[in-house]
């Protein structure tokens, strides 16, 4: 892989899953692959599973990391090209992005939407910036639209889960939030579910938070929740702001919420979650300290997603 941005950036879904798992079984087996290399992780916004993850996954295969917060300890950067800089910015992502470049042999980029303008979101002018000037390997550790690591690693979690000939039933839930939160996750889930196809995916929501077609394609999309939840054997559950109208919270419902009255007709199905969550506003307690909950395994398995996309940009 030259970069790992999207699924589109890999060759074979279910290969990078095999190898993410071989690295769960054998940590350490690559440990010289990136001696003498070293990671630039560049935060543009918080970050605690996916810094700290990629972070041990780097390492164990030997490379040296340098985490920088840029929005707290770097100048403002300035994004649009041909911009009079007479404002707040005080450098250009131009040089800023080309400096990293000689310092870092991968660079790792994570930032947000701003959820305002829509055209401009998801055009993914952040990221498509430094991969335009770094002049090394990119790594999203999330963007304006898309976590790619993060379904990498939703992918692994329900391929180690699930043991049965058949494709399992994975349901990916809206459930409701106390604010507007971006369409990365659920569009990057989407992505990869169905780019992976082993599974039988449906994505239910109240109406108005219909994604980007272009991510959900052709999951089977179901408002009524209970409906959706019927014999499903995973469900993903995320909240996201509207799509249509771009960044607003059109429904409130705290019915769509996830309880365990709520899995009742499904298949004793995992629940999943990105994390962080809010406790009984998205999902309930029960749930998460439940039997059926396994978002804590899923965010262990961040570390082996993250060596099986460096180790593969490495080789490459």
């Amino acid at each position: 892989m030259k970069q790992f941005i999207s699924v589109d950036d890999v060759p074979s879904v279910p290969r990078l899953v095999e190898i993410a798992l071989e690295y769960k079984k054998q940590p350490f087996k690559d440990r010289t692959l990136g001696q003498n290399k070293t990671l630039g992780m560049i935060f543009l916004n918080p970050s605690l599973r996916t810094r700290l993850s990629t972070q041990v996954a780097a390492k164990n295969l030997g490379m040296e990391v340098v985490v920088f917060n840029i929005d707290k300890e770097g100048w403002q950067l300035e994004m649009n090209d041909g911009a009079i800089m007479n404002g707040n910015t005080s450098e250009h992502v131009k040089e800023a992005a080309a400096v990293m470049g000689q310092y870092f042999d991968i660079m790792a980029i994570r930032t947000f939407p701003g959820l305002k303008d829509k055209e401009s979101d998801y055009k993914e002018k952040y990221i498509n910036q430094f991969i335009k000037y770094a002049g090394v390997p990119v790594l999203s550790l999330e963007s304006a639209t898309l976590h790619p690591l993060q379904s990498l690693t939703d992918v692994i979690t329900i391929k180690e889960q699930w043991q049965q000939p058949r494709k399992p039933k994975v349901v990916m839930t809206w459930a409701p939030h106390v604010k507007p939160l971006p369409q990365a996750v659920p569009n990057s889930f989407a992505q990869w579910i169905n780019a992976w196809g082993e599974a039988d995916f449906v994505i239910t929501h109240p109406k108005g938070y219909e994604l980007d077609p272009k991510f959900s394609g052709n999951a089977q999309i179901e408002y009524d929740q209970d409906k959706a939840l019927e014999g499903a054997d995973f469900v993903y559950v995320k909240n996201w702001s509207s799509y249509k109208d771009y960044g607003k919270i059109t429904c409130t419902d705290s019915s769509w919420m996830v309880t365990n009255d709520k899995l009742k007709g499904s298949n004793q199905a995992k629940v999943m979650h990105c994390l962080p969550v809010r406790r009984n506003v998205v999902i309930a307690d029960e749930v998460l300290d439940g039997p059926n909950s396994i978002v804590i395994p899923e965010a262990a398995n961040r570390v082996w997603a993250a060596q099986a996309v460096l180790s593969q940009i490495l080789k490459g």
